[in-house]
């Protein structure tokens, strides 16, 4: 069996409640590595191309050793800002991630989430000081509230009990969140109730349990195959586009067609996309078992 490649910790330093300490390790939950990402290649040679820093005005070519940054403050016109006087005003990293707070996980709005991490102990020195904290957060039911400094930038973030470690997630500040106003600036008409009726049949019909597994990106998919295919120098062929379906006008025709259909068809395009490219579709158990368990509500509802 192949050695599984150790992970690299994105931070890290101390884990802080008042005054128990511990060292830890921040590691990113998410994976990218598996990401297909493409160069550009100059066709005739077959060598990648390579970007240059070009002074836009004179277009003469600049090293990047040489440049500042700059920050616009009317066209053309910037403020210049060197390393060291950004130096000057970066947020000390202390190296501790300090709880302030602890409050219920409902109480986040969940379009404040951002992006998770695992936060670990690092070493054996303080992990029964991160087993205890983790434990009191677990028994109270609460989510603890704190800042880090990542990447010379403070970040709000959350930190709960996952498995037999801590999820931190880091959360959105309120100014970096819109207003609904900016889009849902309209009043909405008061649904038919006829329409209603059979719009929530047809969730009934398409309920199920949240499976993260059916969930993959198909586009990545296909790329994969394509560039495999290419790899080997077997021919690529080009599938014909699928017929769109019939467009219904009327809206209640088309609740109505949607609940005959009851599954819906997006269902069963991923089915047959899955079929085309030689992957299994859903498990057939899975589809009888929710048969079954709409039979139940419906007789339940009949009696």
């Amino acid at each position: 069996m192949a050695k599984q490649k150790a992970m690299r910790p994105t931070w890290e330093g101390h884990l802080r409640l008042s005054l128990v300490t511990c060292p830890v390790a921040l590691y990113t939950a998410t994976e990218h590595s598996a990401d297909i990402h493409f160069n550009l290649i100059n066709p005739k040679t077959n060598n990648r191309i390579r970007m240059q820093t070009v002074d836009a005005g004179t277009g003469d070519p600049v090293d990047r050793a040489d440049l500042v940054k700059g920050f616009a403050v009317s066209k053309n016109k910037y403020v210049l800002l060197d390393k060291d006087e950004l130096d000057a005003v970066r947020l000390e990293s202390t190296r501790i991630l300090d709880i302030e707070e602890f409050v219920d996980a409902s109480e986040i709005d969940r379009i404040y989430w951002g992006e998770p991490y695992y936060l670990a102990p690092s070493g054996k020195t303080g992990i029964e000081a991160y087993s205890v904290i983790r434990a009191a957060m677990a028994k109270q039911e609460k989510v603890a509230l704190g800042r880090v400094v990542m990447h010379q930038r403070e970040r709000i973030c959350a930190l709960e009990p996952r498995d037999k470690g801590i999820l931190l997630t880091t959360l959105r500040s309120h100014d970096e969140i819109r207003a609904t106003s900016q889009v849902f600036d309209r009043s909405l008409p008061k649904p038919d109730g006829r329409m209603l009726q059979i719009a929530e049949k047809i969730i009934e019909q398409q309920d199920a349990k949240f499976d993260p597994s059916r969930f993959t990106d198909r586009y990545e998919d296909a790329l994969r195959e394509l560039i495999a295919k290419k790899k080997k120098g077997q021919p690529v062929v080009s599938e014909a586009p699928e017929q769109d379906e019939e467009k219904v006008v009327d809206l209640m025709e088309a609740l109505k067609k949607s609940l005959k259909g009851g599954g819906g068809p997006s269902r069963d395009k991923a089915d047959r996309f899955l079929e085309a490219h030689g992957r299994q579709k859903a498990k057939p158990a899975a589809k009888a078992k929710t048969r079954a368990r709409k039979k139940t509500t419906s007789r339940k509802r009949a009696a």
